[in-house]
């Protein structure tokens, strides 16, 4: 409650500040708690709760656009990593297999502090924050063979009573049952509770969830934190989404905070006085060789410099998993314990260094960022639409009520970082170049809906989608009257004139302030509104865009007529005459 916000309000992180007062109240601090690891143990639930929460985020079909990432990217990373950071600990003297356990353990980045930075900055759903999230899950789904490693560097050469095969069919079917009850079970048993509206009991199942699906998969072998994150993808498409996530909020962060406290509780200062050499010297070397092989792996894997250089300075630390790989190959005879003592103490220190690192990192400067590709867009709806501005929110928040998603593209990058934040998921690019629009689902969507300011390219869309899509229904937005011709030859099915209908609203109210009684004036005004809408069809077909404005004659007259039968008709309407609003 002390350390937190006074670290934020100094500008270092509320991580930094829970390691702080771990540091502060633990065994080699004041000393108020003496059980560090119990403590760890517990909080460990944390990362678990929060690997759910981010497989909320991410749908199934998410997931296997990004299958690229987890498996080629971070395989590629953690590889390259494991091997350099080998030959480090070779040239600090050590055996291969030590070299080689120690620097396993350093490549398991922390998914507590990377995740909760990436959280703070809203940077989870950006294309550089995926990209950090696939390589953390590879990191998680790789502790399940490090641990087998470990057992067959073990001198002690204990035989399993398991055989192999029973393993990897235990792991399977604990994997088999997860899948099947997220895709059977969990939707019917959330529709039921929150029939009965029992708030707590709704909290309590969500926490079931996240725990049974983590002890499911510890018992199959593999990681807690996998099996929440594959329970919160089964239920990413739910309709309870959302008020699961707000159930377990609360405990996530509580479970965090209590990880970082705990993880600067283990901060053993006896064993660094005494080693600090070592320690120092080895910390030093095994993040700035984590850093370099990261950030080549980046640059090769097409990232700008200056995200390479955070994701490396980001993820340069150990983390939570090396704690467990420690244990393990300490209990089988791989290391010994002061081994254990100085890598425990290097890890711990690399994760209590990457939040300063952070802030130094971002004081550099940064270069000119360079034209930004288009977002690669992976999912298609009913619904697409071009321009999330001011004209196309409104549009989408009517939809969005009405319980439709839609496909957004814009080309403002600010705009769709800021409305990512807001958790309104849209995409960066130019919606004018074909190629974008078909791999959004344009030859299979409904509804296209074209709400960008740019008259020529909103032009363009309407063209290509009616080439591409002749079935699709377009409401395209118009900037004045010319525009409504262009994009009614162009194909567009209902054309939005973008200040139309809030005049017409104007219009009402002035009415009403010159005396005139509100129903009357609502029926004027809409009236109105059905004419001029009406006329447009004939002034359509004789618009010459290749005419001058005001020298279209037939154009002209068409207008006066029409202006002239609108007049009459209104005041037919005031006088409670039988009105005609044929052209």
């Amino acid at each position: 409650m002390i350390a937190v916000p006074l670290f934020k309000r100094l500008g270092l992180g509320s991580v930094l500040g829970y390691l702080a007062a771990g540091l502060v109240i633990g065994p080699y601090g004041f000393g108020w708690f003496d059980d560090p690891q119990t403590i760890l143990h517990v909080a460990e639930l944390g990362v678990v709760i929060f690997l759910f929460v981010i497989g909320l985020e991410m749908n199934p079909t998410h997931l296997w656009h990004l299958r690229k990432q987890i498996f080629g990217l971070g395989s590629m990373q953690v590889v390259a990593a494991a091997i350099l950071l080998t030959f480090v600990g070779i040239l600090f003297g050590v055996s291969w297999q030590v070299a080689f356990v120690s620097a396993s353990g350093f490549v398991l980045t922390s998914t507590a502090i990377v995740m909760s930075v990436l959280g703070e900055r809203n940077e989870l759903s950006t294309p550089h924050g995926q990209k950090i999230v696939s390589i953390l899950l590879f990191e998680d789904l790789l502790i399940v063979p490090l641990l087998a490693v470990v057992a067959f560097l073990s001198p002690q050469h204990t035989e399993s009573s398991t055989p192999l095969w029973q393993s990897i069919g235990i792991a399977l079917l604990c994997l088999g049952v997860l899948v099947a009850a997220g895709l059977w079970l969990l939707n019917p048993l959330f529709r039921l509770l929150a029939r009965y509206k029992a708030r707590e009991v709704m909290t309590a199942a969500a926490l079931m969830v996240v725990l049974g699906a983590g002890l499911l998969m510890e018992i199959g072998g593999l990681s807690m934190a996998m099996g929440a994150f594959l329970a919160g993808v089964l239920l990413s498409e739910s309709n309870f989404r959302h008020q699961l996530e707000a159930d377990v909020e609360p405990f996530r962060g509580l479970l965090l905070g209590l990880f970082f406290l705990a993880v600067g509780m283990s901060l053993d200062l006896k064993v660094v006085a005494a080693n600090w050499g070592i320690i120092l010297s080895g910390l030093l070397a095994l993040m700035a060789a984590k850093a370099v092989c990261i950030y080549i792996i980046a640059r090769i894997a097409r990232s700008t410099h200056d995200e390479a250089l955070e994701r490396a300075v980001l993820m340069a630390q150990g983390g939570e998993f090396a704690f467990v790989l420690f244990a393990a190959a300490l209990s089988q005879g791989v290391i010994d314990a002061t081994v254990n003592a100085n890598m425990t103490a290097i890890v711990v220190l690399s994760m209590a260094l990457t939040p300063l690192f952070m802030i130094l990192h971002g004081k550099l400067p940064k270069t000119a960022p360079a034209q930004r590709d288009a977002d690669t867009i992976n999912e298609q709806h009913i619904v697409l639409q071009a321009g999330f501005g001011r004209f196309g929110q409104i549009v989408n928040g009517v939809l969005t009520a009405a319980g439709y998603r839609s496909t957004i593209i814009d080309l403002d990058a600010q705009l769709v970082s800021g409305m990512d934040k807001y958790g309104i998921k849209s995409y960066y690019g130019d919606a004018s170049r074909p190629e974008l629009l078909l791999t959004a689902g344009l030859e299979k969507a409904s509804v296209l809906v074209v709400a960008i300011d740019d008259r020529e390219r909103a032009l363009q869309i309407v063209r290509f989608a009616r080439e591409a899509n002749p079935n699709i229904k377009i409401v395209a937005r118009a900037y004045d009257r010319r525009h409504v011709f262009d994009l009614f030859k162009a194909g567009a099915d209902e054309i939005i004139r973008e200040t139309f209908d809030s005049a017409v609203r104007g219009g009402k109210r002035a009415l009403e302030y010159l005396g005139m009684e509100h129903e009357m004036a609502e029926k004027v005004g809409n009236l109105y509104y059905r004419m001029d809408r009406n006329g447009m069809g004939k002034m359509a077909v004789l618009y010459d865009p290749n005419a001058e404005m005001f020298s279209n004659k037939a154009m002209l007259e068409e207008s006066k007529r029409q202006d002239q039968r609108t007049a009459e008709a209104v005041q037919a309407m005031i006088n409670g005459e039988e009105i005609d609003e044929s052209l």
